[in-house]
């Protein structure tokens, strides 16, 4: 597939072997997306309460969209037929779509896995899909996005080793369909390395899904409820049957500023997750060292910015007392601003650990970004008084 992507890495990690992390370059049809980088997550082809332009502002280079949910509502073929995804929701940068992989796990009760694929229940209407690799093909490049992914069945990290062993063999045996599928020359197709947190099954994976010739190489089956630290362990186990690799390293569904950070020390690349939008749309703001709760009462007459020197839209013009009254009165208003501030944190604490890699001293600046990040379980209490 040449001339669907290039990825360069402009500064490699460092030869003491203090930080896996890299800088790099992704070159794709609709832009150029510098490493390491987050992507927003428009799940129905668009970021929650945000316009495009708003999005942009906040940062963003590429997004995400769902193959799964875009196929059931408005249908991939109306998008065809719409000139495709970039034309229908007005972005012009690039884009990936997942593969609809993920939604084996999330379904639950409403899916049935075979080795020739997925059969869906609809969660809208009850209809009954069939999803194979090769359909989801069909999906992705029917909508048009820069990026494509081949289909997968991850599986929760805590299942039984037996289960996810399974997976791993049908996420193989789906890999190879899926290159075989894809014809557009136009569009990137990245692989998936599953294993759950097991360092031998990873370790098969990696080797695997690398000796196929996809355009990059995502890292699934995590961000799930796995811990902190087995998710760094595997990774640790993971990324070094990478190393010399020149495609970018995708580790899928991982938000949180910390846990993103912890993530790029190990040498991952690209990133995406509904975190940022989502907890912001249950009041919680992220700042340096923590986040606040905009319903707690303390906020109704904090005068404010919710964060000193952030130039979102938010930052730059309202109090913390106004986001608490739009909350308490279910203001649509209320979702955009706390929205467009916690992608414009996350995006912006990605250009900072791009600032450190370009000058050569993430590692040195490890303990200042630590504190600075904040995780999806905590910091609330911390940031009281920020």
């Amino acid at each position: 597939m040449p001339g669907a992507s290039r990825f360069e890495v402009l500064v490699p990690p460092p030869v003491d072997g203090s930080t896996r992390a890299r800088l790099g370059r992704l070159h794709l049809p609709h832009g150029v997306v510098e490493t390491p980088q987050f992507m927003p997550v428009g799940t129905n082809a668009t970021v929650k309460a945000l316009h495009p332009d708003e999005v942009r502002a906040a940062g963003a280079s590429i997004i995400l969209a769902n193959t799964y949910h875009l196929y059931l509502r408005p249908g991939h073929e109306r998008i065809e037929r719409l000139g495709g995804l970039h034309a229908f929701m007005g972005w012009d940068g690039p884009i990936l779509t997942d593969s609809g992989g993920f939604q084996v796990v999330s379904l639950g009760d409403l899916r049935a896995i075979d080795d020739g694929g997925v059969t869906f229940k609809s969660h809208l209407d009850g209809t009954t899909h069939r999803f194979t690799p090769e359909h989801s093909i069909a999906v992705q490049q029917a909508l048009g996005p820069d990026i494509a992914v081949a289909f997968d069945h991850p599986v929760f990290p805590s299942s039984p080793r037996e289960v996810v062993a399974d997976a791993m063999r049908r996420t193989h045996l789906w890999a190879e369909r899926s290159l075989a599928a894809h014809t557009r020359s136009d569009q990137a197709l990245f692989g998936i390395v599953q294993g759950g947190i097991d360092a031998e099954l990873r370790e098969e994976s990696a080797r695997f899904v690398a000796s196929l010739p996809f355009d990059g190489i995502n890292i699934g089956g995590l961000a799930g409820d796995e811990t902190p630290d087995q998710r760094n362990a595997t990774l640790d186990a993971t990324i070094p049957f990478l190393d010399g690799d020149p495609r970018p390293r995708y580790l899928m569904g991982l938000g949180s500023p910390l846990d993103l950070l912890e993530a790029v020390h190990r040498g991952v690349d690209l990133f995406d997750s509904v975190l940022p939008a989502r907890v912001a749309r249950n009041g919680q703001l992220w700042v340096p060292g923590g986040r606040l709760n905009l319903r707690n009462e303390q906020f109704r007459d904090d005068p404010r910015p919710v964060q000193d020197g952030c130039p979102c839209p938010l930052c730059t013009r309202f109090s913390r007392a106004y986001l608490s009254h739009l909350f308490r009165a279910k203001e649509m208003l209320a979702y955009r601003l706390a929205t467009c501030h916690n992608l414009t944190f996350t995006l912006d604490f990605m250009a900072g650990i791009r600032a450190a890699l370009r000058a050569g001293n993430l590692p040195a600046e490890m303990p200042e970004m630590r504190r600075r990040a904040v995780r999806m379980s905590g910091g609330e209490g911390a940031a009281k008084s920020a």
